[in-house]
This record gives C-alpha cells, structure tokens and sequence, in this order.
C-alpha cells in the first residue's frame, strides 16, 4: 500500500474507533441527568445508587473517548499536512471552540458533579450532570460543523491558493450540519438507550436489585423507540438533501447506474459489478425511491454514469464514482440496525404495558447482544458518509489524494498505524475488563441493602 492508502484506513480505524464512545458519552449522560433529576424530584435513594452505578460506567467511556480524540487529531498534521495547510483556516475554527469552550465545559462540569455529592445543594448538583450532558451535545455539534463542511463547503473564500473562512455564522448554518446533527444526536440517544436497557436486563436476570433496575430499564427502553423513531425521520430528512448537494453518493448508496424514469424503485439488495457499472440480480421495491427521495410517488433519480459525465465537465477529468459496494451495503446496514431497534423499543414498550417483562427471560437474554444495534449503525452510517464522498476530501474543493503529506512515506504511515492499534486494542482490553468488573457487582445492593426496594418504578406497566 501506498502513503495514501494507509494514511486513509489509519483515519478510517481511528475514527471508527473514536466513535464507539462518543454516541455512548452522550446519550448515557441525558439518561443519567434524567435518573438524577428523579433522585432530586422523589427524594428516593434507589434513582440516586441507580445514577451513581450508571455515572461509573459513563466515566470509563467518556475518559477513553477522550484519548482516541486527541490521538485522532494528530493525523491532520501527520498524515494530512496539504488538507490542513488548504482548508485549516476554515476546518481549524470549529475544532478550537469544540476544544475551548464545549469540552471544558463538559469536563469541569463532570468534575464537579463527581465530587459533589452530598457536598453541593441538590439542585445545584443536578444541574452540573445536565451541563455535562449539554457540553457534549455541543462539543458533537462544532465537530459535526467541521464535518459539514467537508460534505458542503460554505463560508469561505480562495486567497493565495489557500480556503479562508469569510463567515463564520455560515458555517453554523449550513443546511448539512442542521441535517447532520439532529441525526447524530437522536442515535446517541438510542446507544445509550440500549445500553441501559441491555445492561438491566442483565443485572435483572442475575437478581441484582431487580426492583432498581426495573426503573432503568423501562428509561432506558422509553428513549429508545423515542430515539430510534427520530432517528429514521431525521436521516430521511438527510438523504433527501443528499439528493440536492451529492446525489452522486445518493446514487451509489442505491447502486443506481442509469438514471431512473418517473417513478424509481428502491432496490433492497443486489448483486453489484462496479467493472461492468451493472448490477446483474436485484429485488426492487416499486416507486419507493421517489418517495423516499422527494416524498412522493414521482420523481426521477440520476444514476452515476450520468452524474460522472456531469462532473467532468464542471471538475475536470477523473473518476468521480465513489466505491459503490461499500457505499450500498453500509447504507443497508445502517437501514436494518434502525429498523430492528424500533422494532426492539415496539415490543419492549409493549411488554412494560401488559406487566410482562420479567416473565419473558428469553426477551431480556436478546437485549444483551441487541446492545450492538446502535453501534452498527452508528458506524455503517458513517461509513457510507464518508466513503460515499470519495474522491473528495472537501466536497468540489480538494481531492483526497491532494490533501496527504508529501512528506511522509508509507513505512512512516505503516509503523504510527501499528502503533495506535496496539494502543487502541490495549484501551479496548482494559475497558472492557473494569465495564464487566463493574457490571457484574451487586454494587446497588452493598451500599444501601435495605434501601433496595424503596420508592416506585419510574414506569409502573412493569
């Protein structure tokens, strides 16, 4: 391989990995503010054991987050030095306020919410874990304005060979990131969902303070369906500005070679030939494109060969197809892990109304590895963000084979590649272990055994 390619599967796995913590830090927070919130409102101890146990868990993930973040950063300099010397004066900006304002806020409102119990008025307590819950949805938000950016560049102008940044209002207002963020956000809200839910589960089977758990699981579940439904509407909402900023990438998460007619279909699944740009076996589903495109029944969608003759003519030669496997299939595993965790949160929510949650054990046992939905889609749809930009590094501005260091061969790549998987697989070992360690004490029961039943579920259906 090359200094291009390995430069790009060093940010591809670092990302990726990054973003294994990051939807957890945020949505575990909210479901942490809310358990808290109940502890001050109810005055009941079981909301305060149940936010202290969730608080632990929080704080193993949000402190390796924090790590992966900062090693990702290194790249723009190491392995991007032409992309951050051309849009650095744009991109730079929001990854400084993130840094300066959101994360600081985010990290000395969790300081003091971690040693202020029973040292701070209640209210005041509580209002630090919802400002750790605020600064990292903002701190996803400057991030996210970066990334938008990178999907549609606004505000800026060409000096001296270099992107500047001309309005920096323009950036927050860009039509990607108001699209983009709700979307990231609500599928935050279904990671930590879940993980409450699966967890609970778990600590419900093994009996420990089932009674406790109950109340987090149906939060947990609650968020959720809540979660998943908004996630679904707004990536539709996405997918349509797709088709006004890159339907190249629209038509290669659909595999779409040759524009439509009047009424496209969607195709579920196929059999994709990127060499004869032909997909030889596909199962359709009739006019459902249109829809989901342009919300109704009719509505051609352009197809890639058309779009590639386009962009010759307004880039230049080249090859603007983006790797149409990976673009389709990520787009269909993100659609599927969505699907089943509404499907999850129906019949979750369904079980808490008729009472019958701790009857069905082999429901609880499936919403263990039913934790990993979020994950799945979280990452595939990043995925197919991202691979489905290709060839740009800066959408219509710069190419990613023009944004790599010059400088820097592909032994030099290889060998800082190594070295952050070793560290990643060290941090993955060690989190895993103290998350299981924790997981599997009766921790609830240890502290306040005669406490263990008090007060009332947060839903009584169950």
């Amino acid at each position: 391989m090359d200094a291009l390619e390995l430069a790009r599967w060093q940010f591809g796995i670092t990302t990726i990995y990054h973003f294994l913590f990051v939807p957890l830090s945020i949505g575990l927070a909210y479901l942490i503010a809310f358990m808290n919130t109940l502890y001050v409102v109810k005055n009941d101890e079981k909301y305060k054991r149940l936010t202290q146990f969730w608080g632990k868990l929080f704080l193993l993930n949000f402190a390796v987050g924090v790590v992966t973040g900062i090693m990702q950063e290194f790249q723009f300099g190491m392995n991007w030095a032409d992309y951050s010397r051309y849009v650095g004066a744009v991109f730079g900006g929001p990854l400084a306020v993130e840094a300066l304002v959101s994360f600081f806020l985010e990290s000395t409102f969790l300081g003091i919410w971690i040693f202020g119990w029973d040292k701070l008025p209640k209210k005041v307590h509580l209002l630090s874990i919802w400002l750790v819950a605020i600064g990292a949805t903002l701190s996803a938000l400057w991030i996210l304005a970066a990334n938008s950016f990178m999907q549609e560049p606004v505000g800026y102008v060409i000096n001296n060979g270099r992107a500047e940044m001309s309005n920096f209002f323009a950036l927050l207002g860009n039509k990607q990131l108001w699209v983009e963020f709700p979307h990231v956000i609500y599928g935050a809200l279904c990671t930590g969902g879940l993980f409450v839910v699966g967890i609970s589960a778990y600590k419900i089977l093994r009996g420990h303070q089932a009674e406790a758990f109950k109340a987090s699981f149906s939060i947990g579940m609650v968020v959720t369906l809540v979660g998943s439904i908004l996630t679904a509407f707004a990536g539709h909402e996405q997918a349509q500005h797709l088709m006004e900023t890159q339907p190249m990438k629209m038509a290669a998460a659909e595999a779409l070679w040759e524009t439509t007619g009047e009424h496209a279909p969607w195709t579920v699944v196929a059999a994709i030939d990127p060499e004869a740009k032909d997909n030889p076996a596909k199962l359709e589903v009739p006019y459902l494109l249109s829809v989901l495109s342009y919300n109704k029944l009719s509505g051609a969608v352009p197809g890639m060969n058309e779009l590639q003759a386009q962009y010759e003519q307004q880039y230049g030669p080249g090859d603007y197809i983006p790797p149409v496997r990976t673009t389709f299939w990520s787009f269909r595993v993100m659609l599927a892990s969505g699907l089943l965790m509404i499907g999850v949160g129906l019949l979750g929510i369904w079980k808490m109304y008729r009472g019958k949650v701790l009857q069905s054990r082999r429901f609880l046992w499936w919403m263990m590895p039913a934790m990993a939905l979020p994950w799945l889609g979280n990452l595939s749809g990043w995925v197919m963000t991202e691979v489905g930009r290709q060839p740009w590094l800066v959408f219509g501005l710069q190419k990613t084979a023009d944004g790599v260091s010059p400088l820097v061969s592909s032994g030099m790549v290889l060998t800082s590649l190594i070295g952050f998987t070793v560290v990643y697989g060290l941090l993955a070992a060690a989190l895993v272990y103290l998350m299981l360690h924790f997981v599997r004490q009766d921790d609830i029961a240890a502290e306040q055994p005669h406490k263990a039943s008090a007060g009332k579920p947060a839903l009584p259906m169950l």
